[in-house]
């Protein structure tokens, strides 16, 4: 059956320097449910990834119904223009995936390249009530929600205290816009105080910042473990050593990371930035502190370490919050993106 063929078009990279995208995340589960998913780009060369791109389209254009095009904000936003523009020229429906968080600048900055790739779009598809609201404020007021879903019963929830000792978690990519430095500055701050504290890092190195928090924790005389990119499996079982996450990035739209956290039971303090208050009720379901601000990310932890009643009543809202993100309910809604 024609519709059950989708090209999905992204950056389908697999090495140390990547964590999963949501071509491969969402082509998986549109997999689960019957789709027969072709995919590109998995080119590490931007130039050779973009031409894969445009050739799927043009190979693909008899035998698929749809093409989703993964969205972003940073350079690889003009990936999708071209995409969309060779798809408006071979008559083929395309659905926008909206995954960049600074995507509300390019609407305000490139207000026409936006125009000719958003406005001609089957669907648009935002992971996040943030993004939402910023295309509907430039009047894009169709887009269609959809969380980033998890298979909830992967996840298993745990109440943890934060006492005597805390035990920070911070899984990201290395990488500039995320502030990775800043959980290094949190983990001396919080031990000069005379706390128990120790810091785990998870994720790749995609800038060369892990080197940089490295002499940075070297500098400040601190230990900071850095296990490197791990499997979903392999971070989620480490999880169960932690008992506060910490997400300390300067852009975000709706990070998976930070769900997946709110799902295992883990206390959230965040930046409030781009999508996670959208995401995260503060003081209700975790704690948003200003970007870039040490002594409030500070004072947040150890009102989490003062206040044990209150965590055990936020995660289990945060927890009940993510139940809404489950496949098996979210499923049907793709379903009907792609109709």
């Amino acid at each position: 059956m024609l519709r059950k063929k989708i090209l999905y078009v992204g950056n389908n990279l697999y090495n140390s320097k990547t964590n999963p995208s949501s071509i491969q995340v969402i082509g998986k589960q549109l997999e689960s449910i019957g789709f027969e998913m072709y995919y590109s780009s998995s080119r590490n060369n931007k130039v050779l990834r973009l031409l894969d791109m445009l050739y799927a389209c043009f190979k693909y254009r008899n035998s698929v119904s749809n093409v989703i095009i993964d969205t972003y904000s940073t350079s690889n936003f003009y990936f999708a223009v071209l995409v969309s523009q060779l798809c408006r020229l071979l008559k083929l429906p395309y659905v926008l995936s909206l995954n960049g968080g600074n995507l509300p600048a390019r609407l305000q900055n490139n207000p026409w390249l936006c125009a000719i790739t958003f406005k001609p779009a089957k669907v648009l598809v935002s992971p996040s009530l943030y993004l939402l609201d910023a295309f509907s404020k430039h009047g894009y007021l169709d887009v269609v929600y959809i969380p980033n879903a998890l298979n909830l019963n992967h996840y298993k929830f745990n109440l943890r205290s934060v006492n005597e000792h805390i035990n920070l978690l911070w899984v990201r990519s290395f990488c500039k816009i995320y502030n990775p430095c800043l959980a290094v500055d949190l983990l001396k701050a919080i031990q000069d105080l005379g706390y128990n504290v120790s810091l785990c890092m998870v994720g790749p190195d995609t800038d060369g910042s892990l080197a940089k928090v490295k002499a940075h924790a070297n500098a400040l005389a601190v230990n900071v473990k850095t296990p490197g990119k791990l499997t979903k499996t392999e971070w989620i079982a480490l999880a169960d050593d932690y008992n506060v996450f910490i997400n300390t990035t300067n852009f975000d739209n709706m990070p998976v990371s930070v769900i997946e956290a709110m799902a295992l039971g883990l206390p959230i303090v965040s930046t409030n930035v781009g999508g996670l208050p959208f995401l995260i009720e503060d003081g209700v379901d975790g704690i948003l502190v200003p970007p870039n601000n040490l002594k409030a990310f500070v004072e947040a932890i150890l009102k989490l370490e003062s206040q044990p009643k209150s965590i055990k009543t936020m995660v289990i809202k945060a927890r009940e919050k993510v139940e809404l993100f489950d496949w098996m309910l979210l499923k049907e809604r793709w379903n009907r993106v792609l109709s």
